[in-house]
């Protein structure tokens, strides 16, 4: 039976023989999450949801549907969709609007 000695070493040397990651292991759900959450508290607006995540040679790009001008009736609200950027560490890097709409209207 080996004494407390040896599971201490037993132990430092599995640790130590870990591989220690880098960079953030998250999925498409994690990445889209992120993103809502760093780009609502940068701009201020309320994320509605996520229309796109797709892995990007550094890490996720998302893009982000926000509500920037609430209206009545609601149809006539103005909503943005964002493409945000996260690095590999799931860090938002950058973001930019690539539409805005009239959340009643149509794609064309």
């Amino acid at each position: 039976m080996p004494d407390q000695r040896e599971r201490r070493t037993k132990a430092a040397t599995k640790t130590a023989a870990s591989p220690k990651r880098s960079s953030h292991q998250g999925g498409p759900e994690d990445a889209a999450r992120r993103a809502c959450r760093g780009l609502s508290r940068l701009i201020g607006h309320r994320t509605e949801g996520v229309s796109a995540v797709r892995r990007a040679e550094e890490g996720w790009r998302v893009h982000v549907d926000v509500l920037e001008v609430q209206r009545v009736p609601d149809t006539t609200s103005l909503l943005a969709t964002y493409e945000v950027e996260l690095n590999t560490r799931g860090e938002l890097t950058q973001y930019r609007r690539i539409r805005r709409y009239r959340r009643g209207a149509s794609d064309d």
